[in-house]
């Protein structure tokens, strides 16, 4: 196994934490209020991780996710990951993830049919998401429950950091209008 290295770095939606190895990120912490937060949870999950100086394409990445926290559509499907550990199935799901463009929501069911399975495996698609090990890289929050509903979201502040990173990419998950307007009586 590769020696992992990580850095905790601030952006405008807080401290995040990134971990790599030679292979690509193998970790990524979603923001949190203080940089200890975000190394506590980064390093409970990795422990033997030490801090390093992240060579070019990690500080790329740092840079596309400092980007993204002020605003700006950044696509990380280029950035190289390993993971390591995960089944075959949860690969291919956080491949059809990553596919998920800025500003653009899909389902658990939908994602379990693109991979041609049943709408049995969106539960699947949920555990995935749950345990996804770099996310916002895989953008798990781009993944919705049936419905459009929000779903769970296991990052720091739930649902809640969710919703915030929708919108920051333009997604609003308000009620639908009404089909059909007041007639006025």
């Amino acid at each position: 196994m590769a020696a992992h290295q990580y850095l905790i770095f601030e952006t405008a939606g807080g401290f995040c934490g990134i971990a790599w190895n030679d292979v690509g990120i193998t970790r990524f912490q979603l923001p949190t209020k203080s940089a200890d937060s975000t190394e506590r949870l980064l390093l409970r999950r990795l422990a033997e991780a030490e801090r390093g100086t992240p060579p070019a394409e990690i500080r790329e990445a740092v840079e596309a996710v400092k980007r993204y926290f002020a605003g700006e559509a950044v696509d990380f499907s280029r950035f190289r990951l390993d993971l390591e550990g995960q089944d075959d199935f949860f690969r291919q799901i956080y491949a059809a993830a990553r596919r998920i463009g800025w500003g653009h929501t899909t389902t658990y069911g939908a994602i379990a049919k693109e991979l041609g399975a049943g709408p049995e495996a969106a539960r699947d698609v949920g555990q995935a998401m749950a345990k996804n090990p770099v996310a916002l890289i895989i953008p798990c929050h781009r993944v919705l429950a049936a419905g459009g509903k929000i779903g769970g979201f296991s990052a720091p502040g739930g649902s809640t950091s969710k919703v915030r990173m929708l919108e920051l990419e333009g997604v609003r998950l308000a009620p639908p209008e009404p089909a059909q307007q007041s007639l006025g009586f």
